[in-house]
C-alpha cells in the first residue's frame, strides 16, 4: 500500500515539475503576441508600416478587405505602405481581441474584432462598409508561428464586416 501511495506521489510531482516550465512559457508566448497586437495598433495609429510589418514572416500571406491576396513580407510591408499614404492615411485602429488559443506550443490563432475611425468616405473602394459612427469594422485572423524564437505571422486574413451584419457594441 506504502508503495502505491509512493508511486502516486512521484507521478504527481513529476508532473507538476514538467508543467510548470510549459505553464509559465505559455504566459510568455502569450504576453509576447499580445505585445504584438498592440504594436500593430501604435504603428497603425502612426502610419508606420515599417513597424506594423515587422512581424509579419518572410513566407507569409496575407488577404485584405477587398480580398485581394499577397505573399511574403515585402509584399505585405509594400501595401501598408501604400494604405497609409492613401486611403487609411491619418485614421485610427482600435482591435479588440475575440478568441485567442495555441494549437502546438508553437502555433496561435488570434482573431480580433477592429474599427477605423478617420476615413473619408471617398476615398474608400465600392462595397466597403461604414457604420453611422463613422466607423470600419472588420474580423481579423491571425496565425502565429514561433520562429527561430520569435513570433512571426504566417496568416493575416481580413474581412470587412458588411451592412446589416451586428458586431459587439464598443466605445
Amino acid at each position: 500500500m506504502a508503495l502505491k501511495h509512493l508511486m502516486i506521489i512521484s507521478g504527481a510531482t513529476l508532473s507538476m515539475l514538467f508543467s510548470i516550465p510549459t505553464v509559465a512559457q505559455h504566459n510568455a508566448d502569450s504576453t509576447a503576441i499580445q505585445k504584438i497586437l498592440q504594436e500593430e495598433v501604435t504603428s497603425w495609429n502612426n502610419s508606420d508600416a515599417l513597424t506594423y510589418s515587422k512581424h509579419f514572416a518572410d513566407n507569409g500571406t496575407f488577404t485584405n478587405i477587398r480580398g485581394m491576396f499577397f505573399t511574403g513580407h515585402q509584399g505585405f510591408l509594400d501595401r501598408h505602405a501604400e494604405i497609409f499614404k492613401g486611403m487609411f492615411s491619418k485614421t485610427v485602429l482600435n482591435q479588440e481581441v475575440v478568441s485567442f488559443r495555441f494549437l502546438a506550443a508553437d502555433v496561435a490563432l488570434v482573431e480580433t474584432l477592429t474599427w477605423i475611425t478617420g476615413l473619408r468616405r471617398d476615398a474608400l473602394p465600392k462595397g466597403i462598409n461604414i457604420d453611422d459612427r463613422g466607423r470600419l469594422h472588420t474580423r481579423l485572423l491571425q496565425v502565429f508561428q514561433k520562429q527561430a524564437g520569435a513570433w512571426k505571422i504566417i496568416v493575416y486574413h481580413n474581412v470587412d464586416v458588411k451592412a446589416n451584419v451586428p458586431v459587439p457594441p464598443h466605445p
